[in-house]
């Protein structure tokens, strides 16, 4: 019987100071989350709260084990936890996950366990959620899968412009096609649109341009932009300063959301010959004047 009484104030005290312990995690207000979203980024306060997540899966494991003790001593306690199927669907995606990034991490890496070929624990486990969300994020963007919590996270970023969804269209914008993919499509205009920064304008701004026929990736975007100046839309492209040597002809320096530079040029005119047959038999060249691209500059891993 003393036995029991002394496990009984142990988990009493424990039960208190956990309680204690945890009330200031709940005591946060919506502006104390925008300011920690603002200071470390949106990426980093997703892995953050994932970690919280499995912390508190963890406090309420433990609360079963107590409160089962308990009920044990005939003691009348709150059930926690939930069914043992859910439990393990949990546990499962987590497992899948983990092999997933192990394998990713793992292949073409030596077994001596130097350098850094396993990448799995990179940034701790906050790290691992966030490359997963962005790695889901970027399967949405170019079109390769849809859901998850990256897709709806960078759906609801690309609809106000902001900084998460201009990071993922960052990365396919200046990445390996055959690796990020590329962005086309009906939401490619949507992307152009906020990665330029004209979404986070707000839909009373002037003079902005609207978009169309537009593809995004391996350093290089192409579109028809419509605007003031050529209401009827002229072909425009943009070549990624640190991928590709400055163009010739006329061109701008543009900035994008995320900070990256950009040569950017619009159509020309430019003679077009086309030809054909003339009655006598002989070949005759038609030429008329037409808007093209200038030809692309050199990319620098070629030269």
């Amino acid at each position: 019987m003393k036995r029991k009484h002394k496990i009984l104030i142990t988990l009493l005290a424990v039960a208190v100071t956990v309680s204690l312990t945890t009330v200031p995690a709940f005591a946060l207000t919506e502006s104390e989350v925008q300011d920690q979203v603002n200071a470390v980024g949106k990426e980093v306060v997703t892995g953050n709260l994932f970690v919280w997540f499995l912390c508190a899966i963890a406090f309420l494991k433990v609360s079963q084990k107590i409160d089962s003790f308990m009920s044990s001593l005939g003691i009348n306690v709150g059930h926690t936890g939930g069914s043992m199927l859910a439990e393990a669907m949990i546990a499962m995606r987590g497992i899948g996950t983990a092999r997933t990034f192990a394998g990713r991490g793992g292949s073409g890496g030596s077994s001596s366990g130097s350098g850094g070929g396993n990448t799995f624990m990179k940034g701790g486990l906050s790290g691992v959620v966030s490359r997963k969300v962005t790695n889901t994020a970027i399967n949405n963007a170019n079109g390769s899968k849809s859901g998850g919590l990256g897709g709806m996270a960078f759906n609801s970023s690309l609809s106000k412009g902001g900084g998460f969804a201009n990071s993922v269209i960052g990365k396919i914008a200046t990445g390996n096609i055959s690796s990020t993919g590329s962005i086309s499509g009906e939401s490619a205009a949507d992307s152009l649109m906020s990665y330029m920064g004209y979404t986070a304008l707000g839909p009373d701004a002037e003079s902005v341009p609207s978009f169309s026929d537009v593809e995004i990736g391996g350093g290089h975007i192409f579109a028809t932009e419509t605007n003031d100046e050529h209401p009827e839309g002229i072909a425009m492209g943009m070549y990624h300063t640190d991928q590709y040597m400055p163009p010739e002809g006329e061109y701008t320096t543009v900035t994008a959301a995320d900070g990256t530079s950009w040569y950017k040029q619009y159509a020309t005119d430019t003679v077009e010959r086309k030809p054909h047959k003339a009655d006598d038999g002989s070949i005759v060249y038609e030429e008329s004047l037409v808007k093209r691209l200038p030809k692309a500059p050199w990319r620098k891993d070629k030269i």
